[in-house]
């Protein structure tokens, strides 16, 4: 089935700029969706979702009121909602596994959603920028073509992307929106920051920077958060890239050099300090299980396995 917007049928374009000009509605939605205010999210009922995870669940979920996600430079938050069920997939893509990564965020929701007698699924796409190598304007081709090969009757609402999220600040291109949030009990869709990124943040972050793939990481059913069990090798040479200078780790390290945050450089040298910590991954899932974390009464994670 196809990819809508309107009610209509979004055709294949060659580049973003077609697709806007095709849908001029969609820039208007961009453009108010960058105006809106930045949300500083309370990490007491947040679920935050890291590069190349994703997170499903309804509104009936007592322990998540907000998904979200940020430091989407070249990536993508790919959000899909029904509106029938209030089920809400929120996935922080960078272009590994595209077609693969958007099968699951539409299965997510599907399955949370099978019992809704009334909705549609309607998609929210916010990420990338006018960056120099075509990196954004890519992965927003890459997703919109994989959207339109699914089953299911998709609405494209919120096109936030490419050069409809940039800003030339200094003469440098960069992100106007960073991060998203959706709140499950009401649907709303923000803009978003958040102080807090855990549970497991350094974990989390050395699976995906290892090579880690796409991940489901929470269980609704459940209320639990659910990592690994991860692997990865031993690999004393990357104590390098802690005696670089932030330039030098910006330029190697990033596909984005110039608009990433300014925690950037010091997240890459946390992740790689924890790597040669843990050179053995296998120490941090005994038996072989996964780490499980649920909420807390006072709104923290705290690790039940």
């Amino acid at each position: 089935m196809p990819l809508l917007t309107e009610n209509h049928k979004i055709e294949r374009t060659s580049t973003t700029a077609e697709l806007f000009a095709k849908y001029p509605h969609l820039q208007e939605n961009a453009r108010a969706f960058r105006v809106k205010a930045l949300v500083d999210v309370d990490p007491k009922r947040l679920l935050y979702v890291q590069q190349r995870e994703f997170a499903a669940t309804t509104p009936a979920d007592n322990s998540v009121t907000v998904i979200g996600s940020d430091d989407a430079t070249t990536c993508h938050l790919v959000l899909v909602r029904h509106t029938g069920s209030g089920a809400a997939c929120l996935a922080h893509c960078d272009g590994s596994s595209t077609q693969s990564e958007v099968a699951l965020i539409v299965k997510a929701v599907t399955t949370l959603s099978s019992n809704a007698k009334e909705g549609r699924l309607e998609l929210h796409l916010v990420g990338g920028f006018d960056d120099e190598a075509k990196t954004s304007h890519n992965l927003s081709l890459s997703i919109l073509a994989a959207f339109q090969k699914q089953t299911e009757d998709i609405h494209l609402v919120t096109c936030c992307i490419t050069e409809l999220n940039d800003i030339l600040t200094d003469g440098i291109h960069r992100p106007v929106v960073y991060g998203i949030g959706v709140d499950v009990k009401s649907g709303e869709v923000f803009p978003a920051s958040f102080p807090c990124r855990g549970p497991a943040e350094q974990l989390r972050s050395a699976r995906t920077f290892t090579g880690g793939s796409m991940v489901d990481l929470y269980d609704s059913s459940k209320q639990q958060v659910k990592i690994g069990p991860c692997k990865w090798s031993p690999n004393k040479d990357i104590k390098f890239w802690l005696t670089q200078d932030d330039k030098t780790i910006l330029k190697y390290l990033s596909t984005s050099p110039l608009a990433e945050p300014p925690h950037f450089v010091q997240h890459i040298k946390t992740t790689i300090q924890f790597l040669l910590d843990h050179p053995n991954p296998d120490s941090l899932f005994p038996k072989g299980q996964p780490q499980l974390y649920h909420r807390t009464e006072p709104g923290d994670w705290e690790r039940v396995l």
